[in-house]
């Protein structure tokens, strides 16, 4: 007996992803007053280092993690947080302190 195929043959291929659409999806979320978009981005879509404002740590490329910014924002508002900042940020301080070395990006 052999085995089972598993994969179709011929057929449509699935649709490839929009270029907008390569991060995920995007969603709205209320925040201090005011409508935020959020986005889920992947690990594969984590290219660069961020500074993750709701534990001013850093986020390493490759990491999974949300952005967010206000939807009348401009691109320059948008904030790259960790997934778990991201959900308790009404628990999160506005105002962290730095060392006078950390570097500040």
């Amino acid at each position: 007996m052999s085995p089972r195929r598993n994969r179709q043959r011929g057929g449509a291929k699935p649709a490839e992803r929009a270029e907008g659409d390569r991060y995920g999806l995007e969603q709205t979320a209320e925040w201090r007053g005011e409508e935020w978009v959020v986005r889920h981005v992947g690990g594969g879509g984590a290219a660069k280092h961020y500074r993750c404002p709701g534990c001013d740590q850093e986020i390493p490329p490759g990491v999974p993690h949300v952005v967010a910014w206000p939807q009348l924002g401009d691109v320059d508002d948008r904030r790259h947080w960790h997934k778990a900042c991201w959900n308790a940020r009404d628990r999160r301080s506005a105002r962290l302190q730095r060392s006078r070395n950390a570097p500040r990006y």
